[in-house]
């Protein structure tokens, strides 16, 4: 029989008692209880205290002393032994396959090598063919039903200077993006020690400074091989800048960032987001979500503030900087969820520069600007996320709104994922319309729940129009799926229907 509840047990949801005044009115109120913090699994957090500064400094330090990481620098036959782009990637995949020999073998490594054809449109970064190497380990999930589902984290490898056809001088690239490089290999090593259900895949990509070309590549991949990928999370600049005298940076905060509208929708399903208005419940920012949902878990905050040791993700409402891109790009537009993590505030002295001392300025991204610390942060944070997704049943699929009941309830249905397991259990999640994240649960007694085959009603004495819903999919352990946003079960077409007064 599904299982519709808050599972008190874990002390994921806290029934709060009666309450008076006029909030008790609110029938968002009335019917939920606030959201609390999962219990942590003790296998989690083991793994992500053993996220090593050292360690990733080292990988960083190594790294930076390849010189030049330039993506073209693969097709120079007169650099110097240890040094390019292609040096980097033997390096790497090293490294990986060093991680899988101490799990006894537990990772595939793998390599993606391709030529990235020349291109003469004006503006290229790409104008010979290009060989090009991406290099990932894949840490199979160890239940055949839930093996299949996989998350993946990335970052960029290659670096660049202000000329985009510099392929010799120094050009470090500590944070842009060793850093996120970094983070992906420091997953690698201390989840390859644990075992997971689904399935965890470590990245790293070139070509991220010539448009997105390593992990366009590797993403079309995943869509030809038919990868069951529900979030990719890409770090890119995560190394929390160190310039003296900057007093702006935040160590203790990083920031999310998530696409709306998702790159690949039809028009249709466009003309159908805006008329529900469902721009901000897309897969991309439930992905966001799940990162701030595990982070209350891991990295709890007192109020508002965040102890030092901790970190605090920030959910960002675009896609990416203003007017800038990364990764996670690609794989959204092939359809995959994907979030960006960069840090607080950039130094733009450190990114894209040839190394120098110019005006009493200090320009060139360096090892010595990076910070471990943060960035062992930032690795502790994605392991976290993708442990307790690879953890949790799959989402919910086919989730629908009835928008034909004109009354104040809210009638909703979804079929279970694949391979759930028996003891899944399903919570509906809410937020007031003008909240970014999930402020509530439903109290379990107030559920309608009947079961046709494969899909499952639930009714919510709450009225649609006043909040926005999420489905997510748990464990009695307290791992949560990310939430999926129930679509309107009519979908639009040719145009908005004409409102009923």
């Amino acid at each position: 029989m599904l299982k519709v509840s808050v599972a008190l047990a874990t002390g994921i949801i806290m029934l709060c008692g009666a309450s008076t005044g006029p909030a008790q009115k609110l029938d968002f109120l009335a019917t939920g209880a606030p959201l609390k913090a999962a219990p942590a699994d003790k296998e989690i957090a083991a793994a992500i205290r053993a996220a090593s500064p050292a360690k990733i400094h080292q990988n960083i330090e190594t790294l930076v002393n390849f010189k030049n990481r330039m993506t073209t620098s693969s097709m120079e036959t007169d650099l110097p032994a240890g040094t390019g782009v292609l040096a980097a990637a033997e390096y790497i995949k090293a490294q990986f396959e060093a991680i899988s020999k101490d799990c006894g073998g537990c990772l595939e490594v793998k390599e993606d090598v391709f030529i990235q054809p020349a291109s003469s449109a004006p503006g290229s970064r790409i104008t010979r063919d290009t060989k090009l190497v991406n290099i990932y380990a894949i840490l199979k999930g160890t239940d055949p039903a839930q093996s299949k589902r996989m998350y993946l984290v990335t970052g960029h490898y290659d670096t660049r200077v202000i000329d985009m056809t510099n392929t010799h001088d120094f050009a470090p690239g500590a944070n842009d993006d060793t850093s996120g490089t970094a983070v992906s290999m420091e997953c690698a090593r201390i989840l390859s020690k644990r075992k997971f259900p689904a399935t965890i895949i470590f990245a790293t990509v070139p070509g991220e400074e010539q448009g997105l070309n390593g992990s366009a590549h590797l993403a079309k991949l995943a869509k030809k091989e038919g990868w069951d990928l529900e979030g990719v999370l890409n770090n890119d600049i995560v190394g929390g800048n160190t310039t003296p005298g900057e007093t702006h940076q935040s160590k203790t905060r990083v920031r999310v960032f998530s696409e709306s509208v998702p790159q690949n929708a039809t028009v249709d399903e466009m003309k159908r987001l805006i008329l529900y208005g469902n721009e901000s419940d897309t897969p991309s920012r439930e992905l966001a979500r799940e990162v701030l949902d595990v982070s209350r878990t891991y990295f709890p905050t007192v109020g508002v503030a965040v102890p030092p040791a901790s970190i605090k993700p920030v959910m960002e409402m675009r896609l990416d900087r203003y007017g800038r891109g990364g990764d996670h790009r690609s794989f959204n537009e092939e359809g995959f969820a994907g979030i960006r993590f960069t840090e607080w505030r950039e130094d733009y002295h450190h990114q894209h520069q040839d190394v120098r001392t110019e005006g009493g300025i200090e320009y060139g991204d360096l090892l010595k600007f990076d910070d471990f610390d943060y960035i062992a942060k930032v690795a502790r944070m994605n392991a976290a996320t993708l442990a307790t997704m690879a953890s949790a049943p799959g989402a919910p699929k086919s989730a629908t709104m009835s928008a034909r009941n004109q009354d104040n309830n809210s009638v909703m249905k979804f079929t279970v994922p694949d391979g759930a397991p028996g003891d899944t259990w399903y919570q509906v999640v809410w937020r007031e319309t003008d909240a970014s994240d999930w402020q509530y649960g439903a109290k379990s007694s107030l559920y309608d729940d009947k079961v046709e085959a494969a899909t499952h009603t639930i009714t919510v004495p709450i009225s649609k129009d006043n909040v926005f819903f999420g489905i997510r999919s748990c464990d009695t352990k307290g791992h949560c799926s990310a939430a999926v946003a129930p679509a309107p079960e009519v979908p639009v077409r040719n145009g908005p229907r004409p409102a009923r007064s």
